[in-house]
């Protein structure tokens, strides 16, 4: 009797450590299978990035339309819109009298970095010119153009994951002037914070986001 438990009981000793050698491998397996995907997802981004500095380059050698290309190549291919592409592909879009396309992504662009940005006095130099040339070319007739506006993609904000709400400015209130002088009234976007995270900064790019409720 006693050998038959000492055999049950190496038995089970085997079975146990069978088991665990299948979890410990199925454990390296997802391993190796995660880092499968992220070493492709490394190597897509980076042939993007090159299509992205290859935009940029053809962009200073004044070839704006083959630029174009690419850069919207990127924007259809990338996961999240990084701030550097917003700038470029707005300054491009300047460049090729695409006004309201430029304004947008500008603006995106000096929403996201602010005065800190190293495009930032360049961006807002384009941004003025786009809009005084976007006011000119509506009072005369002109063909339509295809635009790709912002609220399609999702932007990156960064690091830091916030973004200043657009809406008041980071200030948290807005500022109305009425005909019985100006009012004030709490942001309902940013939470009385002046921020938005980068989830609810898209939300609000695509209209998806809705203002808090007073409670």
């Amino acid at each position: 009797m006693k050998k038959i438990l000492n055999n049950i009981l190496k038995l089970v000793v085997v079975c146990g450590w069978v088991m665990n050698s299948f979890y410990v491998q199925a454990q390296t397996d997802q391993e190796k299978a995660r880092e499968y995907q992220l070493q492709q997802e490394a190597f897509r981004k980076g042939l993007l990035f090159q299509q992205l500095d290859s935009a940029k380059l053809l962009m200073e050698e004044t070839q704006y339309e083959a630029a174009d290309k690419k850069f919207k190549y990127v924007l259809d291919n990338i996961k999240s819109v990084p701030s550097d592409l917003a700038f470029f592909f707005g300054k491009n879009s300047y460049l090729l009298g695409k006004y309201k396309q430029s304004i947008d992504w500008l603006t995106k662009y000096v929403q996201l970095k602010g005065t800190g940005g190293q495009h930032y006095t360049e961006a807002i130099s384009v941004l003025q010119k786009a809009e005084s040339a976007y006011l000119d070319s509506r009072k005369i007739e002109s063909k339509q153009v295809e635009e790709v506006l912002s609220r399609n993609y999702d932007i990156d904000c960064g690091p830091g994951g916030k973004v200043v709400c657009p809406v008041c400015k980071g200030t948290t209130v807005i500022k109305k002037t009425g005909v019985f002088g100006e009012s004030f009234k709490t942001c309902t976007y940013c939470n009385k914070h002046g921020l938005l995270s980068c989830e609810d900064y898209n939300k609000l790019i695509r209209g998806e986001l809705q203002p808090q409720q007073k409670p």
